[in-house]
């Protein structure tokens, strides 16, 4: 009944019921007078009906049409927010380790861009599928899960989703000092974690160079050449006190060892909060923690011929060529700001983003 009243319109199917003819008068009052009565009955059993359905009838929070406005802003008619929210990083370490093993980044809306350039780097080694984004954020959290199901979750609390943040900045502190949490969390789930930060691009696969059985494996940052065949214990403090390691790129064992270094980094991280006065980042307080615990922990420094800082990379070019073939992983650092960072990728063929995002699977954002 109810499509059939939406298919025609009322007054059609009561005139086929009783027509009208124009030719009598009195036929004509006769039918005005049933027309008004089945009106009336009709519109009392269509109240009568809805007063008794309508407590019954859900209606969405947001009104009758905000689960499609959701659904076609986020271009997935089966996305959920909600179920996303509520993804915890156990699940999503079950879902995508491989060989018990985690390569992961954090990454708020802003570095999205970066984020992609890596994502294509690594889906040449054919290890994409091992890759968890720690989402900073709700927007980023839900545009990587919409387009590549499963692979980005969020610890809270969230950040609030800004414009990336300068080096130095307090912004930059509270988003680079999570980073020993997330990685203490997945090594108390039994996971072996690779960290790496977005402005990398891998050359080719890191794994053959993570030899031995060590807790912890990092690179230096220090710009001076090696040689080839340099030692892969910590190096000696520089004129602070401390090393100069790099806090960017870092392969951890679920081991005691491993685990102690990120709760020292903690530790120091706390002791040395972000101030005007100091701009704190979290680069010094993993290098205290990795001095203070390096007679604790197995610790190896990664070859500088295929793990090179930016200081070296891009400003040495004779290095560069004694060394070609080795270079495994670049670290796009040694320079702030984000136009700068992605012209220099662009000058070394190394923006991956601007001709091959299809290559990713999160495709062109």
């Amino acid at each position: 009944m109810s499509s059939f009243l939406h298919q025609r319109p009322l007054h059609n199917i009561l005139t086929d019921q009783y027509p009208l003819s124009p030719r009598s008068p009195q036929n004509s009052q006769k039918p005005s007078i049933l027309f008004n009565r089945t009106s009336l009955v009709l519109l009392l059993s269509l109240l009568i009906v809805l007063g008794i359905l309508f407590p019954w009838i859900q209606i969405p929070q947001g009104g009758l049409f905000s689960s499609s406005i959701s659904s076609s802003r986020s271009g997935n008619p089966n996305f959920s927010e909600s179920k996303w929210r509520a993804y915890t990083l156990s699940e999503a370490a079950a879902n995508v380790a491989k060989n018990n093993t985690l390569i992961v980044c954090a990454v708020s809306e802003a570095y999205l861009p970066f984020l992609n350039n890596w994502l294509i780097s690594i889906v040449r080694q054919k290890h994409h599928d091992q890759v968890l984004v720690i989402a900073e954020d709700y927007p980023t959290l839900f545009k990587v899960n919409q387009k590549w199901p499963g692979h980005a979750v969020l610890i809270p609390p969230a950040l609030e989703s800004q414009a990336a943040h300068k080096f130095g900045s307090q912004g930059f502190f509270n988003f680079t000092s999570r980073r020993p949490r997330h990685l203490l969390q997945i090594l108390e789930l039994g996971y072996n974690v690779m960290y790496n930060d977005v402005d990398m691009v891998w050359l080719a696969d890191p794994f053959p160079h993570l030899q031995g059985e060590h807790d912890v494996y990092f690179t230096d940052d220090m710009a001076a050449v090696k040689p080839l065949n340099h030692s892969h214990d910590l190096p000696p403090p520089g004129k602070k006190g401390r090393t100069y390691i790099c806090s960017c790129m870092i392969f951890l064992r679920p081991t005691g060892g491993a685990k102690l270094v990120m709760k020292k980094w903690i530790e120091e991280l706390q002791a040395q909060p972000w101030s005007k006065a100091k701009k704190a980042n979290d680069q010094p307080a993993f290098n205290w923690a990795l001095n203070k615990t390096a007679g604790q922990v197995d610790l190896y420094l990664l070859p500088q011929a295929a793990f090179p800082t930016g200081g070296l990379y891009f400003k040495n070019p004779t290095w560069v060529q004694e060394t070609k073939g080795m270079h495994v992983i670049i670290h796009n650092n040694y320079i702030t700001g984000f136009e700068k960072k992605i012209k220099r990728f662009r000058d070394y063929g190394l923006w991956l983003e601007d001709d091959h995002s299809l290559e990713s699977p999160l495709g062109r954002l």
